[in-house]
């Protein structure tokens, strides 16, 4: 398949973009870890089949909201194969974007669930489940042209992304330098409900770029990111993409 890289700008579209990035071998570590996980499992799960492979994008390709995250987790989207599906992070995250209308159920439990996202995309800006969540600065740069083709080829419709957390916050500001969108200078920070307007490079519409704490454990059980402040953010990237 040859590097992200080289590969990524191929795609014609978020399927074959997608087909393409479950395909991924590019990070060794990575790969082993993932593919480790897979066979060893864990006890709850020790009768499924794990996915094992890289995690693609998940969500309409006319999406008017994306959300990034950080990396697959190892026993959640590594099992199962969809972004958020299969954690506690992704129970708090789903059902937050079901009490504001942008996804058809509360719950994420397999690829099979019929969950349905309404004009949002979630992805990450490493696809595969990396070691203690914490991939590397290389693992992060090498995985980079993913996300950039998928924004791109979100473009003409994306208004909204909406950043889990401050690796996420980091890792995307590159890409979209390398994208469509002016970054400002200095460079937006993240934090919770920061907010930045990106003016476009092509004439097209320009993107809100919103931040909110990661949906982590250690967020969601210590009171750091409430229910409340989840749908808040959700709320106002629905306000934002439709003021377009």
């Amino acid at each position: 398949m040859g590097s992200p890289a080289d590969a990524a700008p191929r795609a014609g579209d978020l399927t074959e973009l997608d087909e393409l990035v479950t395909r991924c071998t590019a990070c060794p570590r990575l790969v082993a870890w993932r593919e480790e996980i897979a066979r060893v499992k864990r006890a709850a799960f020790r009768d499924e089949e794990y996915w094992g492979r890289p995690i693609p994008g998940f969500g309409p390709h006319d999406a008017r909201i994306a959300i990034v995250g950080l990396a697959p987790a190892a026993h959640g989207a590594n099992r199962t194969g969809r972004m958020f599906t299969g954690d506690r992070s992704g129970d708090v995250l789903f059902r937050a974007l079901h009490e504001v209308g942008l996804a058809s159920q509360p719950h994420a439990v397999s690829s099979h669930d019929g969950l349905t996202l309404r004009d949002v995309r979630i992805t990450a800006p490493v696809h595969c489940a990396p070691p203690a969540n914490k991939p590397t600065p290389a693992e992060r740069d090498t995985c980079r042209p993913w996300l950039v083709r998928e924004l791109d080829l979100l473009r003409p419709t994306l208004r909204v992304v909406v950043v889990l957390g401050a690796f996420g916050w980091q890792a995307l500001l590159p890409v979209l330098a390398n994208a469509a969108w002016q970054l400002p200078r200095p460079r937006p920070k993240f934090g919770h409900l920061a907010h930045a307007e990106l003016p476009a490079t092509d004439d097209g519409a320009p993107l809100h770029l919103l931040g909110c704490y990661h949906v982590s454990q250690q967020n969601t059980f210590t009171g750091k990111l409430t229910p409340e402040m989840l749908q808040e953010v959700f709320t106002q990237a629905k306000t934002l993409a439709a003021a377009d």
